[in-house]
């Protein structure tokens, strides 16, 4: 199976038919070495703290034990403590965006493919809006799906993607996925749709520690890449040719 990453980026990637471009916010559309995500996730432990009237290093364990078991911090607080999600999200995206560059390469990247492009987030609305805005690309999507379109069901369950499919009626074997968790990408590999895992250092969950164990990428990713920008850009189009 064909596969992409930063040791060889001169192979070209199969998206001849890709028609939908679809993209994770949280360390795939931005540069995980920006650290943003660290903000939100200090602020997740401070709300579950006052929420649960618990000490911070309590609640950084639920914090991670509930990413873990649920797919996200936010389904497990909802499932076993019947939190009201709203306070939450508002919570922890607001955060300063400051290191967020802006990112006129990933612009044109974005730009130049076919087709639509929509960002998947586990995050609310109002934070893609803000990143993806700060980064430059915001005018270039034509749609955001985020946790409450999902019914706050996590990225790694299939119904989160039936969900986002059937509100922005979106074929799966015409979608490409960019994702940077291994296991939100196995229900899109199911479906059909074309995989590519957005890695980094950054490190959050087990998961993110095994990429680092593998000898060749599973079979429901396609693709790997540590700079989306430059991936995207060297997507071969109809008509041009890659010199």
């Amino acid at each position: 199976m064909e596969r992409h990453d930063e040791k060889d980026s001169r192979k070209p990637p199969a998206f001849d038919r890709t028609r939908v471009w679809i993209f994770d916010l949280d360390n795939t559309l931005y540069p995980a070495d920006c650290n943003l995500f660290a903000q939100v996730d200090q602020r997740m432990g401070e709300f579950i703290a006052n929420y649960l009237s618990v000490s911070f290093e309590h609640a950084r364990y639920l914090q991670k034990t509930y990413y873990r078991q649920y797919g996200t911090t936010l389904a497990g607080l909802m499932q076993l403590h019947r939190m009201e999600p709203s306070a939450f999200l508002d919570y922890v995206h607001d955060i300063d965006l400051s290191p967020v560059p802006e990112h006129p390469e990933l612009a044109a990247a974005i730009e130049r493919l076919p087709g639509r492009k929509l960002i998947f987030t586990a995050g609310s609305r109002r934070h893609a809006e803000n990143v993806a805005g700060k980064l430059g690309v915001l005018h270039l999507f034509e749609d955001i799906c985020d946790i409450v379109a999902t019914d706050f069901v996590p990225k790694e369950q299939r119904a989160a993607y039936d969900r986002m499919m059937t509100s922005h009626d979106v074929a799966a074997n015409e979608a490409a996925m960019f994702e940077d968790m291994p296991h939100n990408l196995v229900a899109a590999h199911d479906l059909g749709m074309r995989t590519v895992l957005v890695h980094s250092s950054y490190m959050d969950h087990p998961a993110q520690a095994k990429i680092r164990t593998w000898t060749k990428p599973p079979v429901h990713i396609h693709h790997m890449t540590n700079d989306l920008a430059r991936f995207l850009a060297d997507v071969p189009l109809a008509g041009t040719t890659k010199p």
